[in-house]
């Protein structure tokens, strides 16, 4: 019997390794690095344990960023429906409503919204990003009249804090919150034919559509999760601080999207996942409280992460060619 010839395996040339790899090489420096100008502040389990609650607002949002470019979409209005999401929830804890429902209802606003904006961009076929950017116009010209443009503090109970100021064992009950979504996501987006259709949708929709796949539907599906996540993230938002401002939400839109594409050059280079939108959070997460410690200007900080972002992206494209 002849043997079986074997096939070498194929190097991969070093654009690629960086395109694969780089993203992780990356926020390993950057522990590193920040454990080594700052290791009484940031190399300890105190301050392991505050970067997971610090980006669990992040990664939440993000996740419903990840659900929507996964179809090929972009939702701007993320930023304005937390915002919403916090004052609202803010908002019925001082009328006395249990904090459950406190907090359930602003999702289910997310939800319809993020409804009406997978409707608009489905059925009449106009571009997501200018339909998610006139409606978190409009949400956030409601929030303003519903707070008249103040910050949303007086006479909040302190049961509606519990959730965002809770312990267990250590651990922040958001990081739990978040660790529980992040493992609800991922096995949706995986195992389920929700997530596979999205993918479908992503890769060819022409090929879906084919395939007897209802595009409209599942395009609006998820928007509606997309808006049930921010508004979420909103709510938690507010419970953390005891408050609720008005464009509280807003600093959140630019970097779940960040998160996203930092994720995808993480895991599943170039497609959109739960878990590299997870990485991409931390490593932006870890970026944030190192700069913080360091005691960097605030708008440093945004410019070091801006260039970690891009250079992140031309890595990838370049890993491509």
């Amino acid at each position: 019997m002849s043997e079986a010839v074997k096939q070498p395996k194929q190097k991969m040339s070093f654009s690629q390794k960086i395109s694969s790899y780089g993203t992780i090489f990356a926020g390993i420096s950057l522990i590193i690095i920040f454990s080594i100008l700052s290791p009484d502040s940031f190399a300890t389990v105190d301050n392991v344990i505050n970067i997971t609650r610090q980006i669990s607002f992040l990664v939440i949002i993000a996740l419903g960023a990840t659900l929507v470019m996964s179809v090929t979409e972009f939702d701007l209005s993320i930023g304005a429906m937390a915002s919403l999401g916090g004052v609202v929830s803010a908002k019925l804890a001082i009328l006395g409503v249990p904090i459950v429902v406190s907090l359930l209802v602003p999702v289910v606003i997310g939800f319809m919204i993020g409804l009406i904006n997978g409707a608009i961009v489905t059925h009449f076929r106009v571009l997501s990003f200018v339909t998610t950017l006139a409606m978190g116009t409009v949400i956030g010209g409601f929030t303003f009249w519903l707070t008249g443009g103040s910050t949303v503090f007086e006479n909040i109970p302190e049961s509606f804090k519990f959730i965002g100021q809770t312990q267990l064992f250590m651990i922040p009950l958001l990081s739990i919150i978040m660790i529980i979504l992040v493992i609800v996501f991922w096995y949706v987006m995986t195992h389920m034919t929700l997530g596979r259709r999205f993918y479908a949708i992503g890769g060819n929709e022409k090929a879906s559509e084919v395939s007897g796949v209802n595009i409209n539907a599942y395009k609006t599906v998820a928007f509606a999760l997309c808006g049930m996540l921010a508004a979420l993230t909103g709510a938690l938002l507010a419970s953390r601080l005891g408050s609720a401002h008005p464009t509280g939400g807003d600093g959140y839109f630019l970097n779940a999207y960040a998160a996203v594409f930092l994720g995808m050059t993480v895991v599943r280079s170039g497609i959109p996942n739960i878990v590299g939108t997870l990485f991409g959070a931390a490593i932006l997460g870890i970026l944030a409280n190192g700069l913080t410690i360091l005691q960097v200007p605030s708008f440093m900080q945004d410019v070091i992460t801006g260039i970690i972002i891009i250079a992140a992206l031309i890595f990838q494209k370049i890993g491509r060619e």
